[in-house]
Order: structure tokens, then sequence, then C-alpha cells
């Protein structure tokens, strides 16, 4: 395993689907990775006994997962009984974060979709900070792959973890959906460093390699995250168009600053 810099870097599973997690999970520790993200609670215990970290915990199997959040009270019973039931598990073991989401806007303007949001995820704060686990709510991009998603810029959702004011919420900062959005991403995440306690990379456009096909400088970016003394995780989440492996291994080299 090679040393993997001042960022602890991850992977998402979802691209990887095809690989075994068990031999996946050897692979990526052997690139240099020391976490896997995006897992469900049957999957931990095959990347911990690689000696990997899981990153990032589902809280649930729903396939409308994106598109039902906080942002709408009538979600609110399922989705707080959905981390009530996984942030005592994730503590137990040692899973660090769970994700949420903000929901498709579905007609809510943004300042009542931010208030609901707070109104919410103020109810689950309480039981995150008392298990030492972090809700990581994503922010994704409406204009290419998640129309109506109205967690689509970072101010949105600063102004709901604010709102929320608990360091056991806070974002999940897709640098990725975040550049399609709005760009600036290393002046915004300097700016709003306190906010974000995640990230997830992938090339712009595409959601591929982080090479010279893309727009973003991926080094200047994880030197930028790792100057302002980032404790968390990065982790990759591109769709490999090459041999998956060898297009992972080059975004950890990018990535060791």
């Amino acid at each position: 395993m090679r040393p993997a810099g001042r960022l602890r870097q991850s992977v998402s599973r979802w691209p990887y689907a095809q690989i075994p997690l068990a031999e996946f999970s050897r692979r990526a520790r052997e690139i240099g990775l020391v976490a896997i993200d995006l897992l469900q609670p049957d999957e931990w215990p095959v990347v911990q006994d690689a000696g990997l970290i899981p990153s990032m915990g589902y809280p649930s199997r729903r396939r409308d997962f994106i598109a039902t959040g906080f942002n709408d009270p009538a979600n609110h019973a399922m989705l707080l009984g959905e981390l009530e039931a996984t942030i005592p598990q994730a503590a137990a073991a040692g899973v660090p974060n769970v994700i949420a989401m903000f929901g498709n806007r579905r007609g809510v303007g943004d300042a009542q979709g931010i208030a609901n949001c707070v109104s919410g995820l103020s109810r689950i704060k309480a039981l995150a900070e008392e298990h030492g686990v972090t809700i990581c709510v994503e922010l994704l991009n409406s204009k290419v792959d998640h129309q109506d998603y109205q967690g689509d810029h970072t101010a949105f959702g600063v102004e709901v973890v604010r709102g929320v004011g608990s360091a056991r919420v806070k974002l999940l900062y897709d640098i990725y959906h975040m550049q399609i959005m709005e760009g600036d991403v290393i002046r915004t995440i300097r700016e709003n460093i306190q906010w974000m306690a995640h990230f997830h990379t992938g090339g712009v456009p595409g959601r591929h390699e982080l090479d010279g096909s893309q727009e973003l400088n991926y080094r200047a970016v994880a030197t930028a995250i790792a100057d302002l003394g980032f404790q968390g995780y990065l982790a990759h989440e591109f769709v490999p168009t090459r041999d998956p492996l060898a297009s992972l291994a080059e975004a950890v080299t990018m990535c060791e600053v």
C-alpha cells in the first residue's frame, strides 16, 4: 500500500459494482485508498476485512433516495426513521458518515426548502452528536444528472447546515456536480470549508476520469483542500471509460498531495 499523501482518499462503490466487493476492496487498498464510500450496512464488514474504512453509509435502499429528501416535511418521518436506525449501527461499526439528500423541488421555493430541511435535520442532530456520526447532505447538479434537485448550489446547502448548527450535520460537496452548476470550485471550498465534511470527485464533462479529457485541475483542487487542513475523506466517484482499476490508480496519484 502506497502512502496516501495529506488527504484520506476513498472511492464510491457503485462505478465498480462489476468487481466483487472483497476483490475490489483488496485492490483499492493496494493502490493507496484507505476507504470505500456509499455502502449498505451488509457491505461494511467486507470492506473492513480488507483493512479499509466504510467512509459513507447508506441509511436506505430506496430507489427514490435522491429525489425524496428533507425539503418536504411529508418525508421527515420516513427519513428520520431510517437515520435513527442507521446512526447507532454506523457508530457501532466504526462508520463515520451517513448520507442524506435535500430532495427534488417539486414546486417548493428555496426559502421554504431551506426551512423544511433545517426543521427536519434539526430533529436528528442530537442522535448524530451522541453517536459521533456525521450526516452528510449531498449537493447535486440539476442541469445534467438530477433535474429538479433542490440542493444544487453551495449557498443553499450552506444555509441549511448553518441553520441546523451541528458539527454532525454537514455537506457532501461533490466537486463534479458543483463544477457543472457554478464552477469556481477552489474559492468556494476555501470560503465554506467549515460546512463541508466530505468530497466526491468526477471529471467534467461526463463524470469520467480525472485526466486531460476534462476541465478541472484536480491536483490543484486536492492541494487546496489539503492546505485547509481537511480531515475528512475525498472519495472518487467517476465512471471509468478505460481499465477501471488503472483509472482509479491514476486518480489516487493525481490527488496524492
